[in-house]
This record gives C-alpha cells, sequence and structure tokens, in this order.
C-alpha cells in the first residue's frame, strides 16, 4: 500500500508542474494539491489544513516575466507526505515543505535553462524541415519541467524520516525560529494583499459577520463558508432582479418615446 502511495504522490509532483505550464487542468494550489495527496495518503483533513496554509502563504505571491516564486505546491506535497507517514504535526510538515519549496526556485531555474537548449534545438529541426524529429524533442520539455518537482519529491519519499531529521537539525535554530514566524505572518500578509484589492467597503458588514463567528462564536471554516455562500447568492440574486427591473424600465421607455414619434 506504502509503495502504490509514494507512486501516486510522485505523479501528483511530477503533473503538477506540466499542468502548471500547459493545461491547467488540476491546478498547482496548495488547496487542490493538498486535497489530492491527502486523499492518496489516507487523511484529506490534514491535506487540507496544509494546502490552506501555504494556499495563504501564496496569496499576492506571483512569478512574473522571468521571476520565479516559492513552489507551494511542492511544499504542500511534500508537507502532507511527511506529515501522515511520519505521524508528526503540521507545523513540522510546514517547517520541512517550505524550505523544500524554496529550493524548487533553484530548481526550477535550471530546469528553464535546459529547455533554453531544447528549444535551440527544436528550433534548428524546424528549419531542417525535420518535423518528426522535433516532435519528438518536444517532449523532453515536460520531462525536464517535471523533475524540478519529481526529484525533491522522490528524495523525501527514499529517506522519509531521516532526512527530515537531517534538514531540521542542518538548518540553524535560527532559521527553524524564523520560519516559523514567516508562516505566522505570510499568511495574514496573503489576506491583507487579498483584501486590497477586493472592495471591502462595499462589503465590510459581511466581513465583519465572518470575523465575529470566527473570533468570537468559534464557528468552523465551513460554517463560515455556507454563511459566505448564502451572502454571495443573496446578493447574485438581488444584482440579477436589479438588472432585470432597470432592463424592464429600459424597454418601457423606448416603447413610449415610440409611441410618442408615431404620434
Amino acid at each position: 500500500m506504502e509503495i502504490l502511495q509514494d507512486v501516486l504522490v510522485l505523479i501528483v509532483a511530477g503533473w503538477m508542474t506540466i499542468d502548471q505550464n500547459g493545461p491547467v487542468v488540476m491546478s498547482w494550489f496548495g488547496v487542490i494539491v493538498g486535497l489530492i495527496t491527502g486523499a492518496i495518503m489516507g487523511d484529506i483533513n490534514t491535506g487540507l489544513v496544509i494546502g490552506g496554509t501555504f494556499q495563504l502563504m501564496s496569496l499576492g505571491v506571483a512569478a512574473l516575466g522571468g521571476a520565479s516564486a516559492p513552489n507551494y505546491g511542492l511544499a504542500t506535497i511534500v508537507g502532507t507526505f511527511i506529515a501522515v507517514r511520519t505521524g508528526t504535526g503540521t507545523d513540522a510538515a510546514i517547517a520541512v515543505g517550505l524550505p523544500v519549496g524554496l529550493l524548487a526556485i533553484q530548481l526550477e531555474v535550471v530546469a528553464r535553462i535546459i529547455n533554453n537548449f531544447v528549444a535551440h534545438k527544436m528550433q534548428d529541426l524546424n528549419n531542417a524541415g525535420e518535423w518528426d524529429k522535433m516532435c519528438r524533442v518536444a517532449w523532453l520539455g515536460p520531462v525536464i519541467c517535471s523533475m524540478q518537482t519529481i526529484l525533491p519529491t522522490l528524495i523525501v519519499i527514499l529517506f522519509g524520516s531521516d532526512v527530515v531529521n537531517f534538514v531540521l537539525e542542518f538548518i540553524p535554530e535560527w532559521v527553524t525560529n524564523g520560519l516559523s514566524i514567516a508562516a505566522g505572518m505570510l499568511p495574514v500578509i496573503g489576506v491583507g494583499m487579498l483584501m486590497r484589492y477586493m472592495p471591502v467597503k462595499k462589503f465590510l458588514p459581511v466581513i465583519l459577520i465572518g470575523f465575529v463567528l470566527s473570533a468570537y462564536l468559534s464557528v468552523p471554516v465551513l460554517g463560515i463558508a455556507i454563511v459566505g455562500f448564502a451572502a454571495a447568492f443573496w446578493y447574485f440574486t438581488s444584482e440579477i432582479r436589479k438588472s432585470d427591473n432597470v432592463a424592464v424600465a429600459v424597454a418601457a421607455d423606448s416603447s413610449d418615446m415610440g409611441d410618442d414619434f408615431d404620434e
């Protein structure tokens, strides 16, 4: 059973990167890969908790142009695997997953450099009219991209808790303390950046209701999500009704103007 889980986790890690640079069917977001990895490992709740944490960290972070951002999807996969397989808590999973996600930045740069040579090779084959060979070479691109997430995941799978202990012992205490502090601050910063671009003033009562439900009434996230969905559905139907009324009024005015013109 564990071997099957290991293989499926590797497939998810590899496909995540291919999907990110291509069809975007599964998505590389933490909550998505956390759900999938948690289902593979038999603990969806842990996968969602870790994925949700890394998802909040990633808010407002984007790899624009040639820049690279931490691979929070890979961090989620590795963190969920470690948390479930070794029985450690989410704190340890985040402490291990985040450095792996940061390491993936360097691996992404290496993959881009290698794929640059692949692209030039494909261009030469295209100019030479060897299109069948060019199509075969093109498969190297997705394979190289997937290696930047498969290799770190494979190392974690092969060495398990040993590599976790090595990483934790190798990293200085001040670094791990800084990562723990960052793990607590980044979600807050991410939410703050997200709210910066949201119409907060317009929906301030709804935000305050959610805050009261969470902070003072200890309503679970699912319950708050249901309340939020109800509020969004009410707002949507209200706006649709207003639009219909405006359309009817405009049509009535146009009809009256037509009658006046006929007279």
